[in-house]
Formats: C-alpha cells, structure tokens, sequence
C-alpha cells in the first residue's frame, strides 16, 4: 500500500498516512472548504447585495433630493414671481400639482420596480447556490458510491483470485500424485518381473494385438504358438493364412525382451541365426523378429528393419509394427494366390503357357497399381494420425521409413520372370521350351 506523506502547518512536521486515511483527510476538508467558501459567497453576496441596495437607495435619493433641489428652486423663482404673477400662479397651480403628482408616482413605480429587481436577483442567486450545493452533494455521493464499487470489486477479485490459487494447487497436487502413484507402479511392476515373465507379456501383447483384428482382417488365418520342439528348438509364434484353401503366406515370429538390470545384454543379432533355422524346419516362408533389445539402437528405431542380407525374407521389427508387417507382408503375398492357381491349372490342364507370361505381366502391372493405391491410402492414413494422434509422430516417421521395403517388393516382383520361375524345375522349362518353338512354328497361336 503506498504512503501520503502529510506537513503540519503549525509546527512543520511531516507524517505518513495511507491511501484511505489520506483520502479520508482530503474528503474531510474538501467539504469542509467547500462549505465554508459556499458560507463565505453567501454572506459576500449578500453583503454585495446590501450595499448594492443601499447605494441604489442611496442615488434615487439623491437624485429624488437633486430634483427636489431644482424643484424647490423652481418654486423659490415661482414665489418670487407669485407676487407678480399671483394670478398666472394660480391659474397654474393645479397643472403643475398634476404633473408634480404624476412626476412623483413615476419615481415610485421607479423604486417599486428597483426592488422587484433586486428581490428577483437574489432568489435567482439564492436557487443558484441551492443548485450549486446539490451538485457538489450529488459529485460527493458518486465519488463515495464509485468508491464503495471499487472496494467491493476488489474484494471479489481478490476471493476469485484465492479461490483459482487453491484450484491450481490442488489440480496440480492431484496431478502429481497421479504420475507419482503410476511411477511407483511401474517400479514395482519392474521389480516383480522376471526376464521370463517380461518375455511372455510381449508374447501376450502381441498376441492380443493380433486378436483384436483376427475375426475383420484375417477370419481365415492360423495364428497360434509354436509348440512342436521335436526338431531341437521352436518359435514363438507361428502365422498362415489361406485364400480358397491355398496357403499364400506363413510367417514364423520370435518375440525377445529383457530387464533393464539385466546383466548380460542380448543383441538382436544374436537370435537371428536360430529364428532362420526355426523358420526352415516348421517351413515357413518368412522370419520376423519382435525385439525390444538394443532400445538406443537407432538402426532398429526407424521402423521395419529388412535384414535379407543376413538371411532370406527376415526382418526385424519393433512391437508397434508387429501389425503393419503382417499386413504389408499379406497384401503383397495375395497377389500371388492367382499365379500359385495358375501352376496348379498348368499341371492338371493343356494350358496355352505362352498367355501364362502375358498374364504374369499383366499381374506386375496390377501389382504396380495395387501397390500405388496402397501407397496413396498409406499416406492417407499417415495424415490422419498426424491429426488425431500427434504423439505418434515417431510412429509416423516409422511407417514411412517402410515405403523403402514396399518398394524393395515391387521390385522383387519386377525382377520375376519365367526364367527365374523355371530355374530348378525342369518340367516347367521344358513346357516353356516347348511352347515357345511351337510359337516359333506357327502352331500355338499369340
């Protein structure tokens, strides 16, 4: 609160006061002045007034005296010529009393109008000094009700104020007793799991990840952990998928984790020469490594991780993508439903093979095509999660970072030729031998 800092005009002294003593003081003397200089101009006016009148009075006397002056020395000439003139005098007098009269009540109508005058001004001033008080009364009470507002204003800031404090506090205590309560969870579910136990709820996560869309996306897929062990080890989870009874894709998985304590630090590469082996005995066409070792390995952060240069059509993966790989990994195979018929209906028929290569074209084209729009709708769904779901941005930079292996398949099936189907099969390339010198000789027609 600030200070007024007051001098006494008797003994010089200075004092403090506070703003509502201070304004106290001024409003005190300020009607006190006020009404002591109203009371001064009253009595000034009136004192005015007085002396107005008197001098008023005081000149129609003297001009009343000043004409009877001439008037008496008119008359004084008048008796002295009465004598001479005493019948011219008579025969006047009567005219000069009218006129005398007439003369006199002018100069009373004079002063009766003088005073109506003078009576009038001062209840003119009299209603403007009344006027005048109620105004400074009415100025007064504005300023003590504005003054009153404030003060109540201020009261109610101030609760609101107290009362946003204590909700910000409390919001903020509640808070942080919710993260503290979740952090000492997380310490004691940490401290509770064994590395086996960590190891099966990955299992479990993705296995109800997989669940969750078994019966929209894959009703007729084999998805189940792998327990035949009779061939010296065994995955975790094995998965086939079937389109009009034909198995078009099967993928072997292997989930690793392992405590932060733990004192021996697993690599992924470490798993990836068992989860080959595993992948060749159960017979299954792809490898995929569900991992959450080496979690600062950037190289393993960045989405699906195409690792067929160690060993074929493996890749490593983290658990957000265990269902994006299924999926890529199911729409490419798909397409390969129509060429595995194609096979089966060149064994059991005289088919014309040479349509066979033109329809393994046509199905690279459709391929390219079915990839763009995948693609296209890839995208598409990237910006929807960069609307809704800004903190899977990372995820986001993931899933683009899996283009390159879309486009590495598009060109595994570009580079498909009849050459390399027949490669191994001599039936086969002795069918397309002989198919193309029949065409060659104008019996099979294109």
């Amino acid at each position: 609160m600030r200070m007024k800092e007051l001098k006494c005009p008797q003994c010089g002294s200075v004092f403090s006061v506070d703003e509502a003593d201070y304004a106290s003081i001024v409003s005190q003397v300020k009607t006190q002045e006020f009404e002591a200089e109203i009371k001064s101009r009253l009595e000034e006016i009136q004192k005015q007034n007085a002396t107005k009148q008197e001098a008023e009075a005081l000149k129609l006397s003297q001009e009343f005296q000043g004409k009877l002056n001439s008037k008496e020395i008119e008359i004084s000439k008048k008796d002295s010529e009465i004598a001479m003139l005493q019948t011219k005098i008579n025969s006047f007098n009567q005219t000069k009393q009218l006129e005398l009269d007439a003369e006199r009540s002018k100069m009373n109508e004079e002063i009766a109008r003088l005073k109506s005058e003078i009576e009038q001004n001062e209840n003119k001033i009299r209603v403007a000094v009344l006027e005048e008080q109620n105004k400074a009364k009415d100025i007064i009470q504005a300023k003590e009700n504005s003054l009153i507002e404030l003060r109540s204003q201020i009261d109610v800031n101030k609760k609101e104020a107290t009362i946003r404090e204590a909700n910000i506090k409390e919001d903020y205590e509640r808070q942080l007793k919710q993260k503290q309560e979740q952090v000492n969870y997380y310490k004691d579910l940490k401290a509770k799991l064994s590395t086996k136990m960590i190891g099966e709820s990955l299992e479990a996560h993705c296995s109800n990840e997989f669940n969750l869309v078994r019966t929209s996306m894959f009703p007729n897929a084999y998805f189940d952990k792998d327990n035949d062990a009779s061939l010296g080890s065994k995955g975790d989870f094995i998965f086939r998928d079937y389109a009009d009874g034909i198995e078009y894709i099967s993928i072997m998985f292997e989930m690793k984790n392992e405590m932060d304590e733990t004192a021996t630090k697993h690599k992924n590469d470490d798993f990836l020469a068992k989860l080959d082996k595993d992948r060749r005995d159960k017979n299954c066409e792809y490898a995929v490594l569900v991992s959450l070792l080496e979690p600062d390995n950037d190289f393993y952060n960045n989405g699906i991780v195409d690792v067929s240069y160690k060993y074929p059509k493996m890749y490593v993966v983290r658990p957000q993508f265990f269902m994006p790989i299924i999926s890529l990994l199911t729409q490419a195979s798909k397409k390969s439903v129509e060429y595995q018929r194609e096979l089966i209906l060149a064994k059991q028929q005289s088919i014309d093979v040479t349509n066979f290569e033109k329809k393994l074209n046509d199905f690279k084209t459709k391929f390219g095509d079915h990839y763009q729009r995948a693609s296209d709708k890839f995208y598409k769904a990237i910006d929807e999660i960069d609307k809704t779901i800004k903190s899977l941005q990372k995820m986001k930079d993931d899933l683009l970072s899996s283009e390159n292996y879309l486009r590495l398949a598009n060109n595994d099936t570009e580079n498909l030729t009849i050459k390399k189907l027949t490669h191994g099969n001599p039936t086969m390339k002795q069918k397309f031998e002989e198919a193309r010198m029949a065409a060659e000789n104008g019996i099979i027609e294109d």
